[in-house]
């Protein structure tokens, strides 16, 4: 699958093998099909029953994944409407509504807006080149999102420096242009 195809298959669980299409967005980038693939090797074991957040869903290929693989609830937090739809639409052909909610709001507002200790894993995937990541890691709203041992998914256009928030790293692989790690809060 090419960067610019307008579509994710999901690689595993109940849907493997189904591709879904959204509409095009400026910085809409989706995590590569083998990000995924080793993300959620990462994951084996952990994902079902847990409750996910999705912050900067984008196309909602994390999300939609972890619900394919048994999570018990992914909030799916974006920003552009016209995405935000695009995966309420894909919940919906999956038959999954009554395991996700799509949130429209901005990833900092949500912050506010979501519940303590309600989240087991979190996956963070913002646009690049824009300094979201950096100011989520260092906002303490962020932490107070997570129950204890939350597993957090982190992907960025480079090494990035998790000490701030005191998380562990667990997991982590680079490839030229992308760093990606898992850690545990």
């Amino acid at each position: 699958m090419g960067r610019n195809s307008n579509s994710i298959r999901i690689i595993g669980g109940q849907w493997r093998g189904r591709k879904l299409h959204f509409p095009d967005a400026k910085g809409l980038r989706p995590s590569h099909d083998r990000v995924r693939e080793t993300l959620f090797n990462w994951l084996i074991g952990q994902v079902e029953g847990k409750t996910c957040l999705d912050l900067f869903a984008g196309s909602g290929a994390l999300g939609l994944e972890a619900l394919s693989r048994g999570a018990k609830e992914v909030i799916f937090v974006e920003k552009e409407r016209k995405i935000a739809n695009a995966i309420s639409e894909h919940i919906k052909t999956l038959n999954a509504q009554d395991n996700a909610k799509v949130k429209n709001w901005d990833a900092f507002k949500a912050l506010d807006i979501l519940d303590e200790n309600s989240f087991d894993i979190l996956f963070l995937d913002p646009p690049f080149e824009r300094g979201f990541l950096q100011k989520l890691m260092l906002n303490p709203r962020l932490n107070r999102l997570l129950k204890p041992g939350a597993l957090i998914y982190v992907e960025a256009e480079s090494a990035i420096d998790t000490s701030a928030m005191g998380w562990s790293v667990l997991k982590e692989k680079s490839t030229s242009t992308l760093n990606y790690r898992l850690l545990q809060k």
